[in-house]
């Protein structure tokens, strides 16, 4: 039997094998969500739910301390609305779930499913906004939107997911404009402080904005296959929105003005992002900070003291929770410990800990963490002790593993033929590009690559400034410093 095979028996397909399959089959047989009755929607259970549910937590509680209010608006959107701001209507038209009847009764207008709230938020926004005393608006609310998808992937491409969306306004460009970037540096702390993933910030380019902004900025990850993942958005509205809905008011100069306003959003496809980035032949790989579970206990034992190591197993559990540590103990019944020990790696669990009758007897705890091969047995109370640093030194190590994994398929490109050699190997590729928009399809086309920001002054990763020649106009570059370029999910 070959490796792959025995990857297969106990687990998933191997990456290098099949990447799109072993994501596929991690997703479901990690119970993280099913296929739904609904065409392109998904069911996430309970395991992805707990998930998601982390990821909501964190961000809520960061929206907060920055000031922002949650609200809720309805999820059906008169028509007309969409219609009113001209890019945002040729963005979002080939996406939209329309609701004609009610009953029997045909509406004169339909609604759509909301795609994105910012049409409806204006038109409520424009009743309440009179003054310059009103503003900032700080809105945001969580919920699932729907966008028509033909190809779907669990997380990555539902016609129906989950995320929150922000929406603030305010009275000039420069206050708008700082709102963006807060928010966007909040998702990269997210992101890397959380998720263990590194993301590079930057901005899209014409073609890749959001429907209707005046600049769209983004978080990019690679995933392990090489592929980017755009994993959260903020974007400068303009007043485009405000024209398109009334949404003024009186200046403190007594002037009538039009708010300028934002939106952000980050949304369940993180979680792909996140199966993606730290995932492998076993399963998944989840960054204790994120996990809903950060230790699995498995109670060894036979027929005759099953209870006994089940009620040992909880005290040491107990001892763990008053550590602050998230812990779960494996009482299933008629399974062996390797199926369990499988099952929690494909899970992803960041350590594991067996106690048998002999481990109670000498005092002491086997350990296995999720990210190493080896099992260590330690003395009962310094695992307990010391189980908070190792849950920090995984998560250090999985934010390591990935950035250098970034970084090593990262490649610089000064030619066509060095950029279509790369991006076809599966690399990222940072190069000059003139900003042509024609250039830049014509590139989409023969390549599948496209521009996934021009990164930020001041960003970690790919930030320099230089000037350079376009690798296929051959005009000047049009951004001052190398983007990056790749395929995308």
């Amino acid at each position: 039997m070959t490796g792959n095979d025995k990857a297969k028996q106990y687990g998933v397909t191997p990456q290098s094998q099949d990447f799109n399959e072993w994501y596929n089959e991690v997703v479901i047989k990690a119970d993280l969500a099913d296929y739904s009755p609904v065409k392109g929607a998904m069911v996430v259970k309970p395991y992805g739910s707990a998930l998601w549910e982390r990821i909501v937590r964190w961000l809520d509680d960061r929206f907060k301390e920055t000031g922002h209010e949650s609200l809720l608006f309805p999820t059906l959107i008169p028509m007309n609305f969409i219609a009113r701001e001209a890019d945002h209507v040729e963005g979002f038209a080939p996406e939209l779930f329309t609701v004609s009847k009610i009953g029997t009764e045909v509406l004169d207008e339909p609604y759509v499913m909301r795609p994105t709230s910012e049409t409806i938020i204006g038109h409520m926004w424009s009743g309440w906004l009179n003054s310059y005393r009103d503003l900032p608006f700080l809105h945001y609310q969580w919920g699932a939107v729907f966008r028509a998808e033909l190809r779907t992937k669990l997380f990555l491409r539902t016609s129906e997911f989950y995320w929150h969306e922000g929406h603030t306004a305010h009275a000039d460009e420069q206050e708008a404009r700082g709102e963006v970037m807060q928010m966007l540096s909040i998702y990269h702390e997210f992101c890397r402080d959380v998720l263990a993933l590194p993301v590079v910030r930057g901005e899209k380019t014409a073609s890749e904005r959001f429907a209707g902004a005046v600049a769209t900025y983004s978080i990019e990850g690679m995933m392990r296959d090489g592929k980017a993942l755009q994993s959260g958005t903020s974007h400068y509205l303009g007043q485009n929105f405000s024209r398109a809905f009334n949404v003024k008011f009186q200046s403190r100069e007594q002037k009538e003005e039009f708010a300028h306003t934002t939106s952000w959003a980050i949304s369940s496809r993180i979680i792909g992002a996140l199966i993606m980035t730290h995932g492998d032949d076993k399963g998944l790989m989840m960054p204790p900070n994120i996990a809903p579970i950060q230790v699995v206990i498995i109670p060894v034992s036979r027929k005759d003291n099953v209870e006994q190591m089940v009620a040992e197993a909880e005290t040491l559990a107990g001892e763990l929770r008053a550590q602050g540590v998230r812990v779960r103990v494996d009482k299933r019944e008629g399974l062996s410990n390797g199926f369990k020990y499988n099952d929690w790696e494909l899970k992803g669990i960041p350590v594991r800990l067996e106690l048998g009758p002999r481990d109670l007897e000498n005092g002491v705890v086997v350990v296995k963490n999720r990210n190493a091969d080896d099992k260590e047995t330690l003395p009962r109370a310094e695992a307990v002790a010391g189980m908070g640093a190792r849950l920090a030194s995984i998560q250090a190590h999985l934010l390591q593993r990935a950035t250098d994994f970034m970084l090593e398929n990262t490649v610089t490109a000064d030619t066509y033929d060095e950029f279509k050699a790369a991006i076809e190997a599966g690399k990222w590729v940072r190069a000059f590009h003139s900003g042509d928009p024609e250039s830049e399809k014509q590139i989409k086309e023969e390549t599948k690559a496209t521009i996934r920001n021009e990164p930020l002054d001041g960003s970690e990763f790919f930030a320099e400034r230089e000037e350079g020649v376009c690798f296929h106009t051959g005009k000047p570059s049009g951004y001052g410093k190398r983007v990056i370029f790749g395929r995308q999910y």
